[in-house]
């Protein structure tokens, strides 16, 4: 508070200074009459407290370059008012911060390049293809902000608060939802003071419930005046270039902080590049600044979700400069707004490293197909961009969508958060399908350059199993590469384990000779009738997976 009192008074004092003549009209110093020096004084400390009010509602960056609109108001004012030499010395001023506005407001007009050089993407054809032994985040968060809502009875004093911005992470190796609570209005902070805690949920299981982690914290988003977040971390750090929300991140530990993206303008007061974090303890108010290099391990998401979605429209936008991007457009990639969080959506590989991810289409409406995606890592905010199979035409998220749209069209079931996987070497939209009541009813798998190959089961992990055998009807290798072999086989079965999975039954084949097979009905519908001491003659994919994937199955044991 005090840091802005000064800049506030030292502010006031170089407006007063530039507004009050203080040369007569024949350019003679002569003395200054008390009047002079009251309306020096007056001046002062109006100018003093609209600064203050304005720096403090606003919470705006305190560096020389946002008072650029006020230095060119002051400096006419003072050039009208004064008179001789004077008044051709503000003048000078004037024209000095006219140019200086002008320089303000036209830097996105010229600064493009510069952009796109910022944010520039390593290129690669495919990300690696998903272990199918783990588990997709897959959870959509408005069916996990339905959940907590719901369990929000365990929250003491509950008309004092509301659930607040949901977002995931990584805490003790397990992908959770975190949502903090937050005060549901000034008197209720008034009376409060402090909020209670968080609720978590897990991103991978849809059947856990929320858990409510009490811990009281008394900066928050929903606090008033120097108990907001915004302001404390303002306040602390008053010359910071901040873009992006607050969000809350938990540690191994389970202690919450307040974190958020810091950055500098690329040109003048004009575009984004972050550096770091701020991070703020929500129980003392303790804050701490850390470049990204430096990031504690526990936090995710250094760089904000806003901040990935700007690159992402640098990337795809300026690739010829500003001009292009608005007429002919050649090679502009129009990000995806399908994503959960500021248009993007945050995903993790298979060590439990958090990215970005966005598809990017084509700016002529109408059409559906991709151009390309891509992952930007949430710590270090380095991006991959993945241009995929460039010989296939891929769908975009907006695409997948749709047929899920329209494969539920009497329930009224749409998708939400389609990310693109590598499933077997197939490019593909994993979509969880949500009801009309934010209820989770299924999860939709679709191949992004295939799409009448679609499967959709209760779970990410039943979907895939089902997926892999429509991969092998549709004549996919199922393997994550190109080499898997087709091999024939005699084998007695040992041990049978049938699974129903959506619309079709999974037969797991225990062979004699200590190898697992497995095979859907819907490729051999007959399989269903294979029991225990039966003699098969399978055709197989050889991809060296625990359980190879049959494409075709005799019961010689059955005539």
């Amino acid at each position: 508070m005090l840091s802005l009192l000064l800049f506030s008074l030292l502010v006031g004092v170089v407006a007063s200074t530039i507004i009050v003549p203080f040369l007569s009209v024949n350019n003679k110093k002569e003395p200054l009459s008390f009047n002079r020096w009251v309306a020096f004084g007056t001046l002062t400390v109006i100018s003093s407290i609209g600064v203050f009010i304005f720096y403090y509602v606003t919470n705006l960056d305190r560096n020389w370059t946002s008072l650029w609109a006020l230095l060119l108001i002051v400096a006419i004012l003072g050039a009208v008012v004064s008179q001789g030499m004077e008044r051709k010395v503000k003048m000078v001023v004037s024209l000095a911060a006219l140019l200086v506005g002008v320089y303000v407001l036209s830097a996105p007009l010229f600064n493009a390049n510069k952009k796109y050089e910022t944010v520039a993407m390593t290129q690669k054809v495919e990300i690696t293809a998903f272990d199918e032994t783990k588990t997709p985040a897959s959870v959509p968060p408005k069916f996990a902000r339905n959940k907590m809502k719901k369990a929000f009875g365990q929250v003491p004093d509950t008309s004092y608060y509301e659930l607040g911005h949901l977002q995931i992470q990584k805490v003790n190796d397990e992908f959770v939802y975190i949502a903090p609570v937050e005060f549901s209005g000034f008197f209720k902070w008034f009376n409060g003071k402090t909020t209670p805690g968080y609720f978590t949920m897990s991103a991978t299981d849809s059947s856990d419930n929320p858990k409510f982690i009490k811990t009281e914290m008394a900066y928050t988003t929903s606090s008033y005046f120097h108990k907001k977040v915004y302001r404390k971390m303002r306040m602390e750090m008053p010359d910071l270039i901040f873009y992006g929300d607050v969000q809350l991140e938990i540690d191994d530990e389970g202690k919450p902080h307040y974190i958020r993206t810091y950055g500098e303008f690329i040109t003048a007061r004009n575009g984004f590049n972050a550096k770091g974090i701020v991070m703020l303890d929500p129980e003392t108010g303790a804050t701490k600044k850390y470049a990204l290099k430096d990031v504690p391990e526990f936090i995710n998401g250094a760089v904000s979700p806003e901040a990935v979605s700007l690159q992402n429209s640098y990337f795809g936008n300026y690739i010829h400069g500003f001009w292009n991007s608005l007429v002919g457009k050649k090679d502009v990639k129009i990000p995806s707004d399908e994503g959960t969080e500021a248009n993007v959506s945050p995903i993790f590989d298979a060590e439990g490293h958090m990215y970005y991810f966005t598809d990017f289409t084509s700016p002529k409406e109408g059409v559906d197909s991709m151009l390309g995606y891509a992952l930007t890592d949430g710590r270090t905010g380095k991006a991959t961009y993945y241009t995929g199979d460039l010989e296939e035409s891929y769908m975009d998220s907006q695409g997948a969508l749709q047929i899920i749209e329209k494969k539920f069209i009497e329930k009224k079931w749409n998708g939400e958060m389609p990310v693109l996987y590598n499933f077997y070497g197939e490019a593909s939209w994993l979509t969880p399908v949500l009801d009309s009541n934010g209820f989770l009813q299924n999860y939709f798998i679709v191949s992004a350059a295939n799409p009448e190959i679609s499967v959709f089961a209760n779970s990410p992990n039943e979907a895939l199993k089902l997926y892999k055998t429509a991969l092998q009807r549709g004549g996919s290798t199922v393997d994550g590469s190109s080499d898997a072999e087709e091999a024939k086989a005699t084998i007695t079965a040992m041990r049978v384990f049938k699974e129903r999975v959506g619309d079709f039954t999974l037969v797991s084949i225990l062979a004699n000779d200590g190898r697992n097979f497995l095979v859907s009905s819907e490729v051999e519908p007959l399989s269903i009738y294979v029991e225990e001491g039966d003699q098969l003659a399978v055709t197989y994919l050889e991809t060296g997976e625990l359980f190879l994937p049959v494409k075709e199955l005799v019961n010689k044991s059955v005539k």
